[in-house]
């Protein structure tokens, strides 16, 4: 039945089943990151949630909150949402800032800095990459990893001299 009361060729007969529409996907708030990109569980910190506290974990984590204090990940990925404001002290094996950091950033394997991130504080990790538009207040320290550096170190032989010259 039409609109406006006339029969239309296209419209489903009595008794016949009409399949339901396909849900779309969700589409991600801006700055979100998909849980399979990182590979695995996740833990969120949604945006109305505020924390004071040290937070630690083994896994990937997202903060679109507020967290103030410590943050250690050693083994996971920390990503600071477009919405996020962390002020803490920040130790990870990845760290990816989108929105605010206000503290040292430590990254074990990588730091990255989109370009709408903001860091107020220092930045060590082996590899850095810094969005054209971000903003980092701080020193940055390009440290290479404990194994990387003790490979790239040559070792030389110990001379030990005996006797007399």
């Amino acid at each position: 039945m039409s609109l406006f009361g006339g029969r239309r060729d296209d419209a489903p007969t009595e008794g016949t089943r009409v399949p339901a529409p396909a849900a779309s996907p969700p589409i991600p708030s801006r700055g979100a990151v998909p849980a399979a990109a990182t590979g695995g569980d996740m833990a969120n910190i949604g945006k109305s949630i505020a924390i004071k506290g040290d937070l630690t974990g083994n896994e990937d984590m997202v903060i679109e909150g507020k967290v103030e204090g410590k943050v250690e990940l050693p083994n996971n990925q920390l990503t600071v949402g477009a919405n996020g404001t962390v002020r803490a002290e920040v130790h990870a094996k990845a760290v990816v800032v989108i929105g605010r950091v206000a503290g040292n950033v430590n990254g074990t394997e990588r730091v990255e800095i989109q370009a709408t991130g903001v860091v107020d504080g220092d930045v060590t990790a082996p590899r850095l990459v810094v969005a054209e538009g971000a903003v980092v207040n701080g020193s940055i320290h390009m440290t290479k990893k404990e194994a990387e550096a003790a490979a790239a170190t040559p070792r030389t032989p110990e001379v030990r001299r005996t006797g007399t010259l």
